[in-house]
């Protein structure tokens, strides 16, 4: 072999060990991307998942003696649950005042004003608010019906506080009282939202079973 053979060849063995590195460097470089891309999908499958199963809607139909309370609305004007005997109550919690998903839920729920009141319940929203704070947004949204305004006493009581998106505020809850004072359901939505139809269609069983 001559001395040019003997380097041609030395110059094609190089190549051909360059071509290798760089395919498995290719390969590799690949494979670390599928392992990152599957990763992530894993991540963001647990989160979607974790997401979804928190915003299922709960309820339990346990009865119990609803807890008598009073409490002052945005009029001014004071409620107690016990001058409700006779008539079924509906109390809504809400994260109020900056959930514009809570003033609109109450909005919603004033359009079948009619029905509520053929089925003899009357709805009782309650907020952690203050009066400025929760009639700025209820002016906003055109809400009219009177918020009752609890210091947390009550929504402890009812078991909603911490069920929201925040801390320390109600979740968006709803219990069903019936003529007698005794709590008949309580239904829980962290979606921030029971359309109103399906909500008198709950109290109405639970109130009537």
């Amino acid at each position: 072999m001559t001395s040019g053979s003997s380097t041609r060849h030395r110059t094609e063995a190089a190549r051909a060990e360059q071509e290798q590195a760089r395919q498995h460097e290719q390969r590799r470089r690949t494979w670390t991307r599928l392992v990152i891309g599957a990763s992530v999908l894993v991540v963001v499958a647990g989160i979607i998942a974790a997401a979804l199963y928190s915003s299922r809607p709960e309820q339990t139909a346990t009865s119990r003696v609803a807890p008598d309370f009073t409490l002052t609305d945005t009029n001014g004007v004071s409620h107690s649950l016990v001058d409700y005997r006779g008539q079924n109550v509906v109390l809504y919690f809400s994260e109020g005042a900056g959930c514009q998903s809570c003033l609109v839920q109450m909005g919603e729920i004033e359009k079948m004003a009619d029905q509520f009141k053929a089925a003899n319940i009357t709805v009782l929203p309650i907020v952690m608010n203050t009066k400025d704070q929760i009639l700025a947004d209820m002016q906003a949204n055109g809400v009219t019906t009177p918020f009752l305004l609890d210091d947390g006493t009550v929504s402890t009581a009812y078991g909603t506080i911490g069920k929201g998106m925040h801390g320390g505020l109600p979740g968006h809850s709803f219990v069903a009282i019936d003529a007698q004072g005794t709590q008949r359901w309580y239904g829980e939505y962290p979606g921030m939202w029971l359309n109103p139809t399906d909500l008198l269609e709950q109290a109405t069983t639970a109130l009537n079973s």
